[in-house]
């Protein structure tokens, strides 16, 4: 049987793995996690958080899907329209 370093970590992440995966430090998980943005939970007494690998997976997924349709609408004939470009308002 083989074991990826995936498995080696098993079903949940400290915050220090997940920001290993995410190639951000350990603070920018927090900062994630603490926001909402990364789902996740609070185990044992001292409340280490924990993020299910599952969870970041699909956080991950999530990611490529919105820059996915960034890209896409940045290369339609709207992208360039002020009345529907995206964060900004006219006044």
């Amino acid at each position: 049987m083989n074991v990826t370093p995936a498995d080696a970590l098993g079903r949940f992440l400290t915050l220090a793995d997940t920001a290993e995966v995410l190639s951000i430090s350990a603070k920018q998980a927090y900062a994630l996690v603490r926001s909402g943005e990364l789902p996740a939970i609070k185990l044992g007494s001292s409340g280490q958080w924990r993020v299910e690998r599952s969870v970041l997976e699909d956080y991950i997924e999530g990611l490529y899907e919105q820059n996915r349709r960034r890209n896409l609408w940045n290369q339609s004939d709207y992208a360039n329209v002020a009345e529907f470009s995206l964060g900004e308002r006219n006044t």
